[in-house]
This record gives C-alpha cells, sequence and structure tokens, in this order.
C-alpha cells in the first residue's frame, strides 16, 4: 500500500513538473494566484514561486532568481533535508526557517532600494 501512494505521489509530481515546465505560469492562467497579494497587494515569502521554477526548469538561474531569490537560495537546502531527515527534526531548523520566512516577507514588501530587489517582477 504505501509503494501505491508514493507512486501515485510521484505520477502528480511529474504531472506538474511537465506542466510547469511546458507552460509559463506569467501567461498560463490555471496557475493559482497568491491569495495574500490579490486581496492585500503585499507579497507573502512565496510569491513568484511558480515563475522561479519554471525558470528554473529552463535553467535561467537569473530570471529564477529575480522572482523568488529565498526560493532559489533555500532550494539546495530543502532537497538536502529531504535526504538528511534527522536535521529536519531539529527544533532549531523549524524555528530558524520561520524566522527566515517572516523576516524575508517583511523585507520584500518595503519599497526602498535594496529590499525591492526581493519583490518579484
Amino acid at each position: 500500500m504505501t509503494v501505491t501512494k508514493y507512486c501515485i505521489g510521484a505520477g502528480f509530481a511529474l504531472i506538474a513538473v511537465g506542466l510547469l515546465f511546458l507552460f509559463d505560469p506569467a501567461e498560463a492562467h490555471f496557475f493559482p494566484k497568491c491569495p495574500l497579494h490579490v486581496l492585500t497587494g503585499l507579497y507573502c515569502p512565496g510569491c513568484g514561486t511558480t515563475r522561479a521554477a519554471h525558470h528554473l526548469l529552463h535553467g535561467d538561474l537569473a530570471e529564477a532568481f529575480a522572482m523568488n531569490p529565498l526560493m532559489v537560495v533555500s532550494a539546495p537546502v530543502l532537497i538536502l533535508l529531504f535526504f538528511k531527515k534527522e536535521w529536519a527534526a531539529r527544533t532549531w531548523a523549524a524555528w530558524t526557517a520561520f524566522a527566515v520566512l517572516i523576516l524575508y516577507g517583511v523585507l520584500r514588501n518595503i519599497h526602498a532600494w535594496p529590499f525591492c530587489l526581493l519583490a518579484p517582477k
């Protein structure tokens, strides 16, 4: 039963990655929009992640970084934590991630240089 769950999950992940590769989220309207940005005009820490992932799948690191620098920087860390689950289970790791997300969310909404560079373009 567990193997079936992993296969189904992997299948859905492959479909999602395939759609993200084939369709640009900036142009395709079936990708979800950020509810916080739609309602308030503020950028959450995840704003621009879908577009950044699209650019990463196409090998455009600079454009991905312009969409969401935190996602590009944290992607290797998240991959590492996937394989080193004991590191992710540490209390300090969760609190550090929480603090980084909150700080990043606040800083990317400051409309002054250099913080404006954190907002998705």
